[in-house]
């Protein structure tokens, strides 16, 4: 008998445009990007004092949200084997995206971030270059070792610096932008480490370890609102804000570490995610001492609580 004559490859039935485009804004985990934003607006704020000028303020917006889609997008497309197995729901494993258009959308991404970034300036540059290697490094080589967290850390610390490359009235390599980006830095690292074991039942003892760091994260913050000058001369109003902020996170990771179940932990990465954009808009109230900016700053957090419903954010 001859061999069977192969057919051509077929689309999976039943997947339309709508279910294409929500697998797209799973991929990017887009209620995310929000929290990314928010980085920007902070960065830009410590450096200059304001969101101006504006030119500068939006092509960094822009560079944040395109390396955010990388990282997203590439985390998925070198998982996508484990996730075939553990999550066939993911957009990749489930046929919604398919891996050679993920793969050249986190490219295109990618390369229009570099882009951008060097319109906007040399240092803009060198920080989104920095930001793409830990990028690549968290995606591929360090996210299953114990150097993982301090990876994913490192994105967050040059996304916070993205914001201040593009420094008018200081340089983005002076002590408040650095001291700031490290606190965030420090914080996303516990988050990543307390993630760690999301899918399953947590061990108790990472996720009190991983307590440790975003307490740390937390605490550089407080630091640098008590000794850094900023536009508010009085930092205690900044400090209270902090300290509920740092309430609210406490109360689910103590529930969480009490019983450590997969939606116990997956509802503290959410909390401190979201709160990812409130601390970033009371120091951006503290350096600049306008309650306005501060409110556009936290206004980033409405499309991203509203779209956690729907688009999961880890």
């Amino acid at each position: 008998m001859t061999a069977p004559i192969p057919l051509p490859p077929q689309e999976l039935p039943g997947i339309t445009f709508g279910d294409r485009l929500l697998g797209f804004l799973q991929l990017v985990r887009f209620a995310n990007v929000f929290t990314a934003m928010a980085d920007i607006l902070l960065g830009f704020a410590l450096v200059n004092g304001s969101f101006t000028p504006t030119h500068s303020f939006v092509v960094l917006l822009a560079v944040s949200v395109c390396h955010y889609w990388t990282g997203m997008i590439f985390n998925d497309v070198f998982d996508r084997a484990i996730d075939a197995e553990q999550r066939p729901l993911r957009p990749i494993p489930s046929g919604r995206i398919p891996v050679k258009v993920a793969v050249a959308i986190g490219i295109i991404c990618n390369i229009t971030g570099l882009g951008l970034a060097a319109y906007v300036g040399r240092d803009s540059l060198i920080v989104a270059a920095a930001l793409t290697v830990s990028i690549y490094l968290y995606d591929k080589v360090l996210k299953k070792t114990p150097l993982g967290p301090v990876a994913m850390g490192s994105c967050r610390f040059f996304n916070v610096m993205l914001g201040a490359s593009a420094a008018i009235n200081d340089s983005p390599w002076s002590v408040n932008p650095l001291v700031v980006a490290t606190g965030f830095g420090v914080y996303v690292t516990g988050l990543t480490w307390f993630a760690k074991q999301e899918a399953k039942w947590s061990h108790r003892g990472l996720l009190i370890a991983a307590a440790g760091v975003i307490a740390a994260g937390l605490c550089i913050l407080a630091g640098f609102t008590w000794k850094a000058s900023g536009g508010l001369e009085d930092p205690s109003s900044t400090l209270l804000v902090l300290g509920m902020i740092a309430f609210t996170v406490g109360r689910r990771l103590v529930t969480a570490i009490s019983e450590p179940s997969p939606q116990n932990v997956q509802l503290a990465i959410k909390v401190m995610l979201l709160s990812l954009v409130m601390l970033d808009a009371t120091l951006v109230v503290y350096v600049t001492g306008q309650s306005a900016l501060g409110l556009v700053t936290a206004a980033l957090m409405i499309p991203a609580f509203i779209l956690a419903k729907w688009i999961p954010m880890t």
